[in-house]
């Protein structure tokens, strides 16, 4: 089926869903599974197609913990010639955010794997996409919205975030466009957790603008 999509389709790149559950299965997969998981990424080693866009966060499939993009860390460390791009930079949701912001200071999964990220400084092929992500928050928990960016350029770099908008869900992706180009992260919040400005730079950086 890989061989179909790479010389029939042409495609660029793969993309999993570690959340639903296989045929025959009543849960998820882990990225890291070596026996179930690791010869498609063998496939997508030997076809020279090196990008796996893997679904993290926002939950969907029988078992919610699936989504979670800890099992990234591994696979990563396996397979360090391919590219794993962690859509909606694994962000549990929206509607959970604010109130366990409130009580921990974290931000649901999201502030988990970056720390796993820092503790593995080597890791050089993971790039977090802000599909969702970006627009869900900066219209209902700016403040959220902020700290996700910080934690996720402070973790992975600028050049390892991915803009992303998902607009097949909200329509045209202008206002997003406009919403990045306008936000800032607030100064309190730069001195206090050290997070990098969303300098011009920067937000070209993420935009793709410098690729």
């Amino acid at each position: 089926f890989m061989d179909m999509q790479a010389s029939a389709m042409k495609v660029d790149a793969w993309k999993a869903y570690t959340g639903a559950a296989p045929k025959g299965f009543d849960h998820g997969w882990w990225m890291d599974d070596e026996k179930v998981t690791y010869a498609m990424l063998e496939k997508a080693r030997a076809l020279k197609i090196p990008r796996i866009c893997v679904h993290k966060g926002l939950p969907l499939g029988p078992v919610v913990d699936y989504n979670h993009p800890r099992d990234l860390i591994k696979a990563a460390k396996d397979f360090p010639d391919l590219e794993f791009l962690v859509y909606h930079s694994g962000l549990r949701d929206a509607a959970s955010a604010e109130k366990v912001f409130a009580s921990t200071g974290e931000i649901p999964w999201t502030t988990e794997f970056c720390k796993m990220k820092k503790a593995e400084p080597g890791i050089r092929n993971i790039y977090m996409e802000l599909g969702s992500t970006f627009g869900q928050l900066v219209t209902t928990h700016p403040a959220i919205c902020a700290h996700l960016l910080g934690q996720i350029i402070d973790a992975f770099g600028a050049d390892h975030v991915l803009w992303g908008t998902d607009s097949i869900w909200y329509g045209t992706p202008q206002w997003q466009i406009e919403a990045f180009r306008r936000f800032q992260v607030p100064g309190d919040l730069i001195e206090k957790h050290k997070y990098q400005p969303l300098t011009r730079d920067v937000k070209e950086q993420i935009f793709g603008l410098k690729a």
